[in-house]
């Protein structure tokens, strides 16, 4: 059974995924090799692959080439935000591969993210259009609130990215622009063609809700920290019922936050990709760990977002819709759920102002 919004094409590709993995251009396009994947539709109309590229924690003077190479391998989709700090390296890296004949601008998806400090009304277009600056790009396939809650705007000339701080180091000032206003000011950048679609990152469900109310775009799309210590199976439920679109991120749970102070629970847990259940399960399907933990949630609807800077362990990932796992190994990787979070800021710092998760 096909997963909720997901479109295989597969009366249209079944038989290139079967017998070829190479992709063939016309005039001065290069003949590519590279891995065909399944993408969701949204509200908004588009196709979005269902897994792509992670930009984030990915270092500036790597991120073009890590870009580049990564479309030579395949994706399409590349998820950034503002504050990454990496979006003018990140669109260098789309440019020189456009450049190359690798592919072309409307064969990307290309996602960024506005950050609280730019959530009151009137700062929501200039933030989108510094990040398409940064880019180089006229519109964005995804743009997303990246987290609820806005915060007293900082001039990009002071600090940019702003970080969490008012003043650059401890203070967290709330400001007073309610959703519905900020939302507003989102679907506008839709309407003069900045973003073709429009979504949420680390909603929880009573604001989805509120803002399903009122929104005259509804949200096309929600991020979530999502792995099986944190399955967040009611607000998946959510998005299915309303026709909201699920990207994970953090799939491979506390790998990504160790390095960090103030994750000492990402430290003392045993690393999923060592866990003996999603080992095992690795050696069942001849599959690395990564692509067992990628399969479990594209099996069931979500789009990912892994990221490395190594190549054949991009390959790995992107290939990660061709195999199948059975139901119950689904469900044994999903009874692993704790309730577990990472990305929170009261996990970065020390706050008793922002418990957005609360």
């Amino acid at each position: 059974m096909i997963p909720f919004f997901l479109r295989t094409y597969r009366a249209a590709t079944t038989s290139i995924r079967r017998t070829s993995s190479k992709t063939f251009s016309t005039t001065t396009r290069k003949r590519t090799s590279r891995i065909m994947t399944p993408t969701i539709k949204l509200s908004s109309g588009y196709e979005m692959p269902q897994v792509g590229f992670g930009l984030w924690k990915v270092e500036n003077a790597e991120a073009a080439d890590i870009v580049y190479n990564a479309i030579k391998v395949g994706y399409r989709l590349f998820d950034g935000a503002c504050d990454y700090g990496n979006e003018k390296e990140c669109g260098e890296g789309v440019a020189r591969a456009i450049k190359d004949g690798l592919v072309k601008r409307e064969e990307l998806f290309i996602t960024s993210k506005l950050w609280p400090v730019f959530e009151d009304g009137d700062k929501v277009e200039p933030a989108i259009r510094r990040s398409l600056a940064d880019w180089g790009l006229e519109y964005f396939d995804l743009y997303l609130i990246h987290f609820p809650g806005a915060l007293k705007y900082v001039d990009p000339a002071v600090r940019y990215p702003p970080g969490w701080h008012y003043d650059g180091k401890s203070e967290v000032v709330r400001s007073n622009t309610p959703m519905h206003v900020t939302w507003a000011a989102m679907e506008s950048v839709v309407d003069k063609g900045l973003a073709r679609s429009i979504g949420v990152s680390n909603f929880q469900a009573q604001l989805i809700y509120d803002m399903l109310r009122y929104a005259r775009i509804p949200p096309a799309a929600l991020q979530i920290e999502h792995h099986p210590l944190l399955v967040q199976q009611e607000l998946l439920n959510l998005c299915k019922a309303e026709g909201i679109a699920v990207t994970a991120y953090s799939s491979f749970g506390p790998a990504s936050f160790v390095g960090f102070e103030g994750f000492a629970h990402a430290k003392n847990l045993v690393p999923l990709m060592e866990d003996p259940v999603i080992v095992e399960l690795g050696k069942k399907y001849n599959k690395q760990p990564s692509q067992v933990l990628l399969r479990w949630a594209t099996q069931r609807g979500l789009a990912v977002i892994p990221k490395t800077k190594r190549t054949a362990v991009m390959s790995q990932n992107l290939d990660c819709t061709g195999f199948d796992l059975e139901q119950a190994d689904v469900d044994k990787i999903t009874a692993k759920d704790t309730g577990v979070r990472f990305n929170q800021p009261s996990n970065y710092f020390p706050t008793d102002k922002f418990w957005i998760f609360g």
